[in-house]
């Protein structure tokens, strides 16, 4: 049977073309990468350093690689630090579930 035909016999039946696989058999088919593990947890330590600088220093103290460095400025970033704290949370979540189980091995 042809792909056209086979769609055309779905699309009759169900009334609407339904996938071949369904969405249950790929949300089991997550692929862990063990090696981005160190990777997120140091950028995600790096990122919640600097949200803890941007809360207590000055734009002025900043140091000029940092984003928001402004001379002479007295205003603490405050939007910064929330940005880099909750992306820096985000990597350390995302590091801690690569470090969990497999799906098939714990449903055997």
């Amino acid at each position: 049977m042809s792909l056209s035909a086979d769609v055309k016999r779905r699309t009759r039946e169900n009334g609407f073309a339904r996938p071949r696989c369904s969405s249950r058999s790929r949300l089991g088919r997550v692929t862990k990468r063990r090696q981005l593990i160190v990777p997120a947890v140091v950028v995600g330590l790096v990122l919640i350093a600097l949200a803890v600088l941007y809360w207590a220093e000055p734009a002025r103290s900043l140091p000029s690689f940092v984003p928001g460095h402004e001379a002479g400025s007295a205003h603490h970033h405050v939007k910064h630090g929330i940005a880099a704290f909750l992306l820096g949370l985000a990597c350390l979540v995302f590091a801690w579930f690569q470090t969990g189980e497999d799906r098939a091995q714990t449903a055997a």
